[in-house]
Parts: C-alpha cells; structure tokens; sequence
C-alpha cells in the first residue's frame, strides 16, 4: 500500500509497505513512519493518506482512506500549519480557534446536504527534521466529493451560459443563506471551492476552520494587519483592507465568480483599477435582471449590495404579472319612465292550411326502402347466380384457379347483391348487365365455347333460385317462431 507523507518539504513522500496490502494487517498495524522524515504516516491511527490534492500557502489537502470503516472509506484530510514563530500560548489560542470552528463546521456539515460532513479534527506534535526540534501541525478530516471543481470546468467547458450560472448562483445562494442563519461567513467563495460530483449537485468547500485559525493566531501574535485570508481578486475591499466582513462579503465573491463563469476570463481582467468598476458585461451579454443583480452585488461598500443571500433570491425571482384594469365605458343614467307604456293590442293569428306534401316517386329519395316482392327476390337469386357462373369463366380462364380469382369473384357478387339490395339496379338493368357479362365471357372463352358457358351460366342461374328460396324459408320459418 502507497502512504503519502504530509509533512511539509519532506523530500520523499511516497512510501510503499507491501505488509498493509493484507486488510487485517491494515487494520491492526500500529504505526508506519515515513522513511525519509520519520513523519507518522497514519494520522490520528485512523487516516492513510494516499496522495496530495492541492497545497496552498496556508496547508495542504490530501486524499485518504479510513482504515476503521468496512470499505475503507475516502475522506480529505486538511493540513493547517500556522505561519510565523508561535510560542506555546500562541499555539494553544490557535488549536481553541481551530476547535470551535471545527464544531461550527460539523454542525453545518450535518444539517445541509451541500456542505460536506466533518469526520475529526485533532492536533500533531511530532520530532521536526532538525535534530532537537519539534514540529505541530493541525488536521481536518471531512466528506470526500468526488467530482470537479467550477474551476476545472471552466477549463474542461468553456464559458456558462446563463441558465447555467443561474443555476450555479440560485444553489450556492441557498448554501450561503444557511451558513449566514447559523452565524457564519465562508470568506473564500471561488469556482475552485465549489465543487459539481458525479451527480450533478454543487458543494460549497473550504469552510473557515483554517482560516479562522490563522486569524486567530495572527491576533494573538499582535500584528494588528491584515492576515491576507483572501483570494485576490474574489475579495471585496474591506476584505482586502483586513476589515470586518459581513454577509455582503460572501456576496461579492460568489458574483465575481459567476461572472468568471459567465467570461470565461480571470476576474482580473475583468476589473477596470482606473475607474474602480467591474467590465464584464460586453463579454457575456445576459438579461437584464441578472446583470443588474451582479452588478449590485459587485459594489464597493458593504452597505450598498444586497445584504443577505434571501435578498438576491427575492431580487432573482420572476416578478408575477399584475393585469392591467379593465375601464368599462360610462353607462347612461337610468331615467325614471313620466308616463305609463301603451298597452299592446292583441294580434289576431289567421292558421294558413297546410298542404300535405307529395310522397315522392322515386323509391331510392325515401329514407325507407319497400318490400321486395317474391317475383324480384327469385330473379335477383337467378341474376346473381348466372352473373356467379359467367364471372367464375372468365376469371378463371384470364388468372387460373387461384386465390386472387376466387376473392375477386367473391368481392363482385357481393357488390351485386347489395345493388340489388339497395335497388341501385333492378328490372331491366338486370337483363342489360347479363347480356354484356355474357359477351365479356365469349371474348375470354372464345365462339366455339360458348354454349357450354352459357349452359353453366344457366345452371348457376338455377342454383341461385333454390338456394334464395331456401333462404327465404327458413327466414320466414325463424321470424314466425322467434
């Protein structure tokens, strides 16, 4: 197993040791020193550090497993050395400091689902490098995000757009509303302390532990200056000044980081120094609101931005339309009548007769057909069955004895038999219809043929009028005893 060591300027910090490969020896080793410093590798006897994430001038960041969980969870470990020469008092003020804030960060940690958790915090003494020295350095442990910085999006992506810098402003807002209501300032909001995971949800970093620490440390000290707590740039000027901060503080920087979102540039050169204003709206043309809610935020004096998150939220939200007022045009005053209406004569209504109109000839213009007689129920059965056998012919001597002349024969009867019944042909056009079926089945069949399709014809004639006789039986049959 790989174990980083964290001690600053160790000359090799990588360390192997083949015997933690084996998880039980994992879990009940004592202790590995670094074999160049002879630093304590497993810090608290809990965190193996694995590698180094960032290093600032303040600490550094490591990446580390908690040998006592089941699956050897991923934690940070925060490494915080106090700059200067402390003397023990000086010490114990900073170790206090970094106590208390630790508790104010574990208590957000706990109750927001955007700021990571706090696992420990605890102190380090150990033999310094130079003989006869010693060295205390300050740890923090806490939720490991795995994910990317805005920072290194920004990179990766290229400039937001606006949807998603509203997103970024509106989410880190609702964060900084809820450090603000318990009493805290964050004093180092930057795209690289927000942090996008695998998910898609946005994490505020680096909580004040450290900082309040060094802050602590310096006034124990007695420097009476500024502590330089501050990412140039992203600060506000009382900030910069050493001043008191406020929640308008955290404001200013969370708007200079979403306009570097927004530009794509370092917020350097989006600050014009000659005039002491922020340029950055001809790099990324947005809407009115928004643009207006930065520049606000921007603003030199504390007392002039917004003065807390839930103020930029209000200003951000869609203003609800109010419909304009209707005005309805002046009515006439109502007039009392001077004189009583003249009462209306009856009028006498003369009936005019009504003439019965003529029930019309053409049997097909009444919505009610008239009853077939015998006489056209049996020929209408001869007609279908010699039109039947003449199709029958001539389909089977153009397309043989397939399917395709069996359909087709089917579909063309059926039609004729709902003509009938719809007296769309009848009388005489029935004759007509069977005179020119003949000569279509002569042409197929050829002159010497013809009288054997003519006897067919015939014959299926003849079966038409005993099977629509027997039809018509049985109907008479069934409507009798039904």
């Amino acid at each position: 197993m790989e174990i980083y060591c964290t001690r600053p300027g160790c000359p090799r910090p990588n360390n192997h040791f083949a015997d933690l490969d084996d998880r039980t020896t994992l879990k009940t080793a004592q202790q590995k020193f670094c074999t160049a410093c002879g630093m304590p590798l497993i810090l608290a006897g809990r965190y193996i550090p694995s590698r180094l994430l960032g290093q600032g001038g303040f600490g550094a960041a490591f990446l580390a497993r908690d040998r006592f969980t089941p699956a050897l969870r991923q934690c940070v470990v925060k490494q915080f050395q106090p700059t200067g020469d402390l003397n023990p008092q000086q010490l114990i003020i900073a170790q206090n400091l970094f106590e208390r804030e630790a508790e104010t960060l574990e208590v957000l940690g706990s109750t927001h689902p955007q700021i990571p958790d706090l696992f420990a915090f605890f102190p380090l003494t150990t033999p310094g490098i130079q003989a006869g020295t010693e060295d205390q350095f300050f740890y923090l442990v806490q939720e490991f995000i795995d994910g990317q910085d805005l920072e290194a999006e920004l990179r990766t992506k290229g400039q937001f757009s606006e949807t998603e810098a509203l997103e970024v402003l509106q989410e880190i807002l609702n964060v900084l509303k809820f450090v603000h209501d318990n009493g805290s300032i964050h004093r180092d909001i930057k795209p690289s302390n927000i942090m996008r995971d695998r998910r898609g949800r946005l994490f505020l970093l680096d909580f004040g532990a450290v900082k309040q620490v060094t802050t602590g440390a310096a006034a124990a000290a007695g420097s009476g200056r500024s502590t330089g707590i501050y990412s140039m740039g992203y600060a506000p000027p009382e900030q910069m000044s050493g001043g008191q901060v406020y929640p308008s503080t955290d404001l200013y920087a969370l708007a200079v980081t979403v306009i570097t979102l927004l530009t794509g540039k370092d917020a350097g050169e989006l600050f014009d120094s000659y005039n002491n204003h922020w340029n950055w709206r001809s790099y990324a043309p947005v809407s009115k609101t928004l643009a207006d809610v930065l520049d606000r935020m921007l603003l030199s004096a504390p007392n002039q931005r917004f003065q807390s998150a839930q103020d930029v939220l209000d200003a951000l939200a869609p203003k609800p339309t109010i419909p304009l007022p209707v005005t309805l045009p002046p009515q006439p005053a109502y007039t009392p009548p001077t004189a009583m209406p003249p009462v209306a004569q009856p009028i006498t209504v003369t009936p005019t007769p009504v003439t019965p109109t003529p029930v019309a000839s053409n049997p097909q213009s009444l919505s009610r057909k008239p009853a077939f007689s015998l006489l056209e129920i049996l020929g209408g059965g001869a007609f279908t069955g010699f039109e039947g056998g003449l199709l029958f012919i001539a389909l089977t001597r153009f397309l043989g004895s397939t399917g395709i002349s069996i359909g087709l024969l089917g579909m063309i009867v059926g039609g004729l038999i709902y003509a009938q019944y719809r007296r769309i042909i009848e009388g005489k056009d029935l004759l007509i219809i069977a005179g020119i079926t003949a000569v279509v089945a002569f042409f197929f069949r050829g002159s010497m043929l013809l009288p054997n399709a003519i006897a067919i014809a015939v014959v299926a004639g003849l079966a038409g009028v005993a099977v629509t006789a027997l039809f018509r039986l049985i109907y008479l049959l069934l409507s009798r005893f039904l």
